[in-house]
């Protein structure tokens, strides 16, 4: 092997190198399939590929392996191929399958957002006139809500401050009950960078999401409380829902939505999201980063 194949696979340079001093830097979960794969190439005719993970101290890389099968080409016990580095085309595929999914739930989640105001809205006016222009405004509204964390031309990095954006995301939701203020929203003077701005946008989505299909946004008379503390490294958001129907923990792991979110409080903004389950609402606890709330 030579002084780059080395390099790639982080073992140091000998004068020889079997597969078991490389198989042992070969990423756990692609072990066995590269071991099967490594033994099948015995009796393949013709040329093989197989891509998988290896890690060099902290990193992991992706490497394509690609050679002759069927002992072509093997001379004195020496195996002929090549190993390529396709770090970047892994990422740029895991980049485009995470947008993908990331695209496809939240038109899901606006669908269903749709759909819930337009019943809501069914139950709260008398005629298809009244129904129309009452749907149309709150979809107005959720439009602008979204509009709140696009890039501002000529302010690159900025977007909004935290109270104004948490308002903005949730007052399409605000007149959808028995009485108007069941949302309260009360929030330190601080600002919120644009990507910051985008993650937090992601997750209050997701909870209201949620609480207009099975908490407390679902029924008239519930209530939403977000309040928030700031200190000196962290801050701390808490979503608190009363009024709602009884509630309990989900079973599992949660699905794609929720395994976004906690994925973006922690890649985002250096925190996590936690949740509690009393008869009267969820409450759900998000922490993060001061100084990545302002990225």
């Amino acid at each position: 092997m030579d002084e780059l194949g080395y390099g790639l696979w982080g073992v140091p340079i000998t004068k020889a190198v079997c597969f078991e001093d490389l198989s042992a830097h070969i990423h756990p979960a692609d072990r066995d399939r590269v071991h099967a794969a490594f033994a099948a190439t015995r009796g393949i005719v013709g040329p093989y590929e197989i891509d998988f993970r290896v890690m060099v101290e902290d990193e992991i890389r992706w490497i394509s392996a690609r050679g002759q099968g069927d002992d072509e080409g093997i001379i004195a016990r020496v195996m002929a191929g090549v190993f390529l580095n396709v770090t970047g085309r892994k990422q740029a595929e895991e980049a485009n399958e995470l947008l993908a999914g990331e695209m496809s739930h939240r038109v899901k989640n606006l669908l269903t957002i749709a759909s819930s105001l337009t019943a809501i809205t069914s139950r709260s006016t008398e005629t298809t006139t009244d129904m129309a222009r009452e749907l149309t405004e709150r979809l107005t509204s959720l439009g602008r809500a979204h509009d709140l964390v696009r890039p501002i031309p000529g302010q690159h990095g900025k977007a909004a401050l935290l109270g104004d954006l948490i308002s903005v995301l949730l007052a399409p939701y605000d007149d959808l009950g028995a009485f108007s203020g069941r949302i309260r929203v009360s929030v330190p003077r601080m600002g919120v960078g644009e990507a910051a701005a985008t993650t937090l946008a992601l997750v209050i989505h997701e909870l209201a999401t949620n609480s207009l299909k099975y908490g407390a946004l679902s029924v008239g008379t519930g209530t939403l409380d977000v309040s928030c503390t700031a200190q000196e490294q962290d801050v701390v958001v808490v979503w608190t829902e009363r009024g709602g129907p009884p509630v309990k923990a989900p079973d599992g792991t949660g699905g794609f939505g929720s395994k976004l979110v906690t994925r973006g409080m922690s890649a985002q903004l250096g925190g996590s999201i936690t949740y509690e389950w009393p008869k009267h609402g969820v409450i759900a606890t998000l922490r993060m980063l001061r100084d990545r709330l302002a990225r």
